[in-house]
């Protein structure tokens, strides 16, 4: 993926999981996982000037990634595509001829986030669930930059040629990846070309950014980074931390609990950080300057929101920025409106050159 100097990729969440809200912890209709819902959300963010839109993805929950992906292609002329992919549930051949078909679909603007999931029925402890991860990830790699593998351990046993479909580019899409333990870091150290983070105290990020960059060069590697967050701007600092309030003014805390507990991940050590995160936090859940945990209240995964006025929210981004960072995918509640906020109210201020397809 090329990229101006010094821009930023900017990513919006298309809410494929469940995930949309007008009031955190109640369910609307009109707000559920659907083509229809989701579709709107991918445009609004396409004609806001997104650069990306990641498809979540959860096996109880919402739709499929890779026939939404599919569905969305042929609707997209500029923004590309962050398809999760749950490592854990497909054959790496067959993934990879996938992901080549759906590259080829959207002109080659497909980029994977890898997730490092169980098979469903299936619990593998981290680290063995981690090593399968990366064997999945260094398989599809291979395959994908058009060269035969030859794999044999005890999850995959095989000798194969690449598909005969390639990508648009001829080699692997970039592969997003994240993770706190020890086991994660070192997969995404070796496998990864951007290593996404959720939020986190500043302090924190700084420490997280510098491990990650020793441990692959450990390998011989650089990596890019990215940062998950969710966002709520309004025109004024006092009328942000409104909404924050407004979007949990209805929230029972049972419902939130079985809201977390239902996602797979739900005792990870990055979900754990983020129930920290939340537990540290003020009276008004901010643990930082315009970064607020309330959001966890009610989901799992990432469970922070930038909350400000415009300036306020860019140079929030801007400080990240200043740290090496520079892709970030942002969600709100609703997902289709608060991308227009967004677009409006902070893409402007960002240096923010468009992305192009990836060149052979």
């Amino acid at each position: 993926m090329e990229h101006g100097n010094g821009s930023v990729e900017i990513s919006w969440f298309a809410a494929l999981c469940d995930d949309d809200f007008e009031y955190l912890g109640q369910i609307d209709p009109t707000l559920q996982s659907s083509w229809d819902h989701c579709r709107d959300i991918a445009l609004t963010a396409q004609a806001g000037g997104f650069d990306n839109i990641l498809l979540p993805s959860g096996y109880q929950l919402g739709i499929d990634v890779t026939a939404f992906a599919s569905g969305i292609a042929p609707m997209l002329d500029r923004m590309h595509v962050l398809a999760a992919v749950r490592a854990g549930e497909l054959w790496p051949p067959q993934l990879a001829r996938q992901l080549a078909s759906l590259d080829q679909m959207i002109g080659g603007r497909l980029t994977v986030n890898i997730i490092s999931s169980n098979i469903p029925g299936q619990d593998l402890d981290g680290p063995e669930r981690y090593a399968r991860t990366l064997a999945v990830m260094t398989i599809i790699r291979e395959l994908l930059d058009g060269r035969a593998v030859s794999h044999h351990d005890q999850y995959f046993d095989f000798d194969i040629d690449p598909p005969t479909i390639s990508t648009v580019s001829g080699t692997c899409p970039p592969l997003y990846f994240g993770g706190l333990s020890h086991e994660a870091r070192e997969v995404a150290a070796q496998s990864a070309d951007v290593y996404l983070m959720w939020p986190d105290r500043m302090e924190n990020v700084i420490e997280l950014i510098a491990d990650m960059r020793k441990r692959a060069a450990n390998y011989g590697r650089t990596l890019r980074f990215g940062y998950r967050s969710h966002v709520i701007v309004r025109e004024s600092e006092a009328a942000a931390r409104d909404e924050a309030v407004r979007l949990l003014s209805r929230l029972d805390p049972d419902e939130g609990e079985n809201i977390r507990l239902r996602s797979l991940d739900a005792n990870s050590v990055g979900v754990t950080r983020q129930t920290e995160l939340r537990d540290s936090a003020d009276s008004d859940g901010f643990v930082e300057e315009n970064l607020w945990t309330g959001i966890g209240r009610a989901r799992s995964g990432c469970g922070a929101a930038i909350v400000g006025d415009p300036d306020q929210v860019v140079r929030k981004i801007g400080a990240y920025q200043a740290l090496g960072i520079e892709a970030f995918i942002f969600s709100g509640y609703p997902h289709d409106s608060q991308a227009r906020r967004v677009s409006l109210d902070v893409l402007p201020a960002l240096n923010h050159a468009p992305l192009k397809p990836r060149m052979i």
